[in-house]
């Protein structure tokens, strides 16, 4: 893994405008050839989409649709449970695992010769650890018997799923508004050291597979704060020996207008400032949960579509400029199955199309951005 950063040539930011201006058009079929992956594949990374059972108040789970595994092994090499792995699916009382759900996605993955990634070992947002871990009574010493519960899940976990070989391994741990390490029951009696312990249980638990911190912080300029101290923990991770191997960048994106040719270059600059910092400790990068709402758009489908694959490609150029980007991962692909749906609808009520595939399956001018960003991408 290299130490420094290793970039093309970024003139004038990869000049946005030009992405903006290309033409891309919809493939009416339901599965596109060459696949994604083989795009991927070919500039030695991988590409995947995200597949869920569903969650309560959510839209239907993508996992019972036929249509779409068929999907996912015609476009993918790599499958990422969108809840089956976390913590309130596979921990859900004390000393009680069920891995049921996890289980049948993985056989059904390697049913059709796709891998799995892992999401994660701790999401480490309060609202989304059970209640009980919430509530529970760490006794006359909490601080060993905090460490003792969160080490037994990942252990646990890692142990049941022995061939993953790449994990999320801590989630969402820094506000984005402040910057700071958010506080949870485990940093009420750990403190900051409950990121390091989770690292070090999940290198010991899983010692082949990539470690990540993955987070929500993107090139938006509003996510200033939320890259900073990003970079701060990171930072502190690497000088503490931590065994954080990648940083996972989940690229949930947003146009706030159609003229992507209008695009800030001090957006873009900093962008680059925040993946040369990341890169330069070392770490690998993956976009790990690649998506693009599109609720600040008018409601003209084709204006929309056009609007969000200019948008992604500009995003996707850059970004995959980069060689230590190692694998692409869209969460979802197919638009009735997003979790946008239902966490940031419209305005105006119209479903939002935020994936690569509509909901008749049929490929939109998203697909072909994200291809021919993978065919432009330099070798790694």
């Amino acid at each position: 893994m290299p130490s420094s950063p290793e970039r093309v040539s970024r003139r004038a930011c990869l000049t946005l405008a030009a992405a903006a201006g290309m033409a891309m058009s919809a493939a009416p079929a339901l599965a596109q050839s060459p696949s994604l992956d083989t795009f991927a594949r070919a500039r030695g990374m991988r590409f995947g989409g995200a597949v869920g059972a569903g969650r309560p108040g959510r839209v239907n789970g993508s996992y019972a649709d036929p249509r779409y595994w068929a999907l996912l092994a015609s476009e993918c090499g790599v499958i990422v449970p969108e809840n089956e792995l976390k913590w309130y699916a596979l921990h859900p009382a004390p000393g009680v695992y069920t891995f049921e759900r996890g289980d049948a996605m993985q056989a059904k993955a390697a049913a059709g010769g796709l891998e799995m990634r892992g999401h994660n070992l701790l999401w480490h947002r309060s609202q989304y650890l059970p209640a009980w871990v919430n509530d529970h009574d760490f006794g006359s010493n909490p601080g060993a018997a905090a460490e003792k519960l969160l080490v037994d899940h990942i252990e646990t976990v890692c142990a049941h799923y022995p061939h993953i070989r790449s994990w999320d391994v801590v989630n969402e741990t820094v506000d984005e508004t402040t910057g700071q390490m958010r506080e949870t029951v485990f940093t009420r009696y750990l403190g900051t050291e409950v990121i390091d312990i989770a690292f070090h249980a999940a290198r010991r638990a899983a010692p082949h597979a990539q470690l990540v911190y993955n987070d929500y912080m993107s090139w938006e300029p509003a996510d200033a704060n939320h890259r900073d101290g990003v970079l701060r923990l990171l930072e502190r991770l690497k000088a503490n020996k931590v065994p954080v191997d990648a940083l996972g960048l989940q690229s949930h994106i947003q146009p706030m207008g159609q003229d992507v040719g209008k695009l800030a270059t001090a957006q873009t600059a900093e962008w680059v400032r925040f993946l040369d910092s990341a890169t330069g400790m070392g770490l690998d990068l993956l976009i790990t949960e690649f998506d693009v709402a599109d609720k600040h758009l008018p409601a003209d489908i084709a204006v929309r579509d056009r609007a969000v694959a200019d948008y992604a490609r500009a995003y996707l150029d850059l970004t995959l400029s980069y060689r230590q980007v190692k694998q692409v991962l869209s969460w979802g692909l197919v638009d009735k199955y997003s979790w946008l749906q239902a966490e940031t609808p419209r305005a105006d009520g119209l479903p939002e199309r935020p994936t690569l595939y509509d909901g008749d399956l049929k490929a939109k001018p998203l697909r072909e951005a994200v291809a021919q960003a993978l065919r432009s991408a330099p070798s790694r």
